[in-house]
C-alpha cells in the first residue's frame, strides 16, 4: 500500500502570488482550467495501490478548501484529507508532526509533493526506479537538468553517473555545484522519520544550550532539503531519478501562465476533451485553449495559443486573447485585446481596450532553461512582467494597461503602464 503527501504551505506563503492569493489559497488557483492541486491529485490517483492522499499545511480549513477536497474525493474515488499544522513547521517538520497519520495502515512507501510545482509527475516511474536502485529503504528525489546559471537558485544534486546515488546535496549554492536540480517531488519510506527524528532531537538539544531567543525558532521546524538531504547524501540512502518530462515552479503569478502552457500541452495525451477545437458557430481557436463549458463566447472572438477561460466568463465580438488566464465571471467587451495577462474574477475590460504584459518565460532556445523568479523591482523600477488584474477590477473603454498590477476592486479611468495600482 502507498500514500501521498502534498505540502500546501499556508497564508504567509504565496506572497509573491498576490494579488491573486487574496481571493483563493494559492494551491487552488486554476492552472490550465483546474486548481493547481488537482494536477497533483490526478497523478497520485493513477498510481496503482495508492490508497490515501494527505494535504499538510497551515491554512485555516475554509469553505473553498473543503469543497475542493469533497469534489476531488468524489471524482477520484480516493481518500483525501487535510491535516493542519499549528505553525509553519518546514518541509520535514510537517510530515514528522503527522507521522502517525502517514504510517497508519503500514504503507511501504509514500510520495511527498510540493504544491507549487507543475510537472508530468512521473510517480510510477519513480517507484520502479526505487525498486531497482539501492536498498529497499532508500529514498528517491525527482531531479531535472537546469542550466548552469539558474541551477544555483535551486537545490543542487551531485550524483554518481552509474548508480544515480546522491553523493552531495546543496540547497541554493552560491557557486556552481551541479546542473541537476531538485524538483520538490520525493519518494520516501517510513524509515525517513528516524532521520527527521534525529534532527528534531538535535534541534532540541541545541535549543536547551542556547540563550532563549525570541521564541520563533522552534525545534519542530525541520527542512527536508537542508537538514535531511544534505546529511543523507553519500550514505547510499538517497537516489535521484532524472526526468526528461516538463517541470516548473509556480512561485509568482507570471509563472502560472507558463505552467498553464505546459499543462495544456500535456492535455493532448492526458485530457484531449479539455482542449477546445474550431467548431461551426464557435470562436476561432489557435493552439491550446481551455474553455469552461459555462463561458459565453462570441463566434468572432479569436483565442489562443495558451489561453484558459474560467466559469461564466463573457467574451464579446472581435476580442483577441493570447497567452492569458481569464478567471471566472470576467467580462471582456467587444474588440478588446488581452495578451500575457491574468484577468481577475468578475473583472470587466471595456470596448477596444488593450491589456498587455511582458512574458517572463524561460529562454525557448535553451532546452534546460527554467522560469526566473524575477524580483518585482529592479533598479527602483517595476520589472516588466505579465499584467495582473485583481478581482472585480473595471477597465474603461479605449485605454491601454501595460505591464501593470492592479489590486482588487479598482475602477480605472485612464491608461497605465509599468505601475502597481494600489
Amino acid at each position: 500500500m502507498l500514500k501521498a503527501v502534498i505540502l500546501i504551505g499556508g497564508p504567509q506563503k504565496g506572497t509573491r502570488f498576490r494579488p491573486l492569493s487574496f481571493e483563493v489559497p494559492k494551491p487552488l488557483f486554476p492552472v490550465a482550467g483546474v486548481p493547481m492541486l488537482q494536477h497533483h491529485i490526478e497523478a497520485c490517483a493513477k498510481v496503482p495501490n495508492l490508497k490515501e492522499i494527505l494535504l499538510i499545511g497551515f491554512y485555516q480549513p475554509n469553505e473553498e478548501l473543503n469543497r475542493f477536497l469533497f469534489n476531488a474525493q468524489q471524482e477520484f474515488k480516493i481518500s483525501i484529507r487535510y491535516l493542519q499544522e499549528y505553525a509553519a513547521l518546514g518541509t520535514g517538520g510537517g510530515i514528522y508532526h503527522f507521522r502517525d497519520q502517514i504510517v497508519s495502515g503500514n504503507p511501504e512507501a509514500f510520495f511527498v509533493l510540493n504544491a507549487d510545482v507543475c510537472s508530468a509527475f512521473p510517480l510510477t516511474e519513480m517507484l520502479s526506479f526505487q525498486k531497482e536502485h539501492g536498498e529497499p529503504s532508500s529514498s528517491v528525489i525527482l531531479g531535472t537538468t537546469a542550466n548552469r546559471k539558474q541551477s544555483m537558485n535551486y537545490g543542487c544534486i551531485v550524483a554518481n553517473e552509474e548508480t544515480s546515488e546522491v553523493l552531495h546535496y546543496v540547497e541554493k549554492p552560491s557557486t556552481f555545484v551541479s546542473d541537476i536540480i531538485n524538483c520538490g517531488i520525493y519518494l520516501f519510506n517510513p524509515e525517513i522519520f528516524q532521520h527527521i527524528g534525529a534532527v528534531f532531537q538535535k534541534n532540541q538539544q541545541d535549543m536547551l544550550l542556547e540563550e532563549p531567543t525570541n521564541g520563533w525558532h522552534r525545534a519542530e521546524v525541520v527542512r527536508l532539503e537542508q537538514d535531511i538531504f544534505t546529511a543523507l547524501a553519500g550514505q547510499g540512502k538517497l537516489y535521484v531519478y532524472k526526468t526528461l518530462g516538463f517541470w516548473s515552479q509556480i512561485k509568482s503569478a507570471g509563472s502560472a501562465i507558463y505552467a498553464s502552457r505546459l499543462y495544456l500541452n500535456q492535455y493532448h495525451t492526458t485530457h484531449p476533451e479539455r482542449l477546445a477545437s474550431n467548431e461551426e458557430g464557435g470562436p476561432k481557436i489557435s493552439g491550446n485553449v481551455y474553455i469552461h463549458p459555462t463561458a459565453n463566447i462570441d463566434p468572432t472572438a479569436v483565442l489562443g495559443p495558451n489561453v484558459s477561460i474560467g466559469t461564466g466568463v463573457t467574451i464579446g465580438a472581435g476580442v483577441r486573447v493570447r497567452e492569458s488566464i481569464i478567471l471566472h465571471g470576467a467580462n471582456l467587451q467587444d474588440h478588446c485585446c488581452v495578451l500575457n495577462s491574468i484577468v481577475g474574477w468578475d473583472s470587466t475590460i471595456g470596448k477596444w481596450s488593450r491589456v498587455e504584459g511582458s512574458p517572463s518565460d524561460p529562454n525557448p532556445n535553451d532546452p534546460f532553461a527554467k522560469m526566473d523568479s524575477e524580483t518585482l523591482f529592479r533598479d527602483g523600477k517595476l520589472t516588466p512582467s505579465i499584467t495582473i488584474l485583481g478581482c472585480n477590477v473595471s477597465i474603461p473603454s479605449e485605454v491601454i494597461i501595460l505591464n501593470s498590477i492592479v489590486l482588487p476592486h479598482k475602477d480605472l479611468n485612464r491608461s497605465f503602464k509599468n505601475q502597481i495600482i494600489l
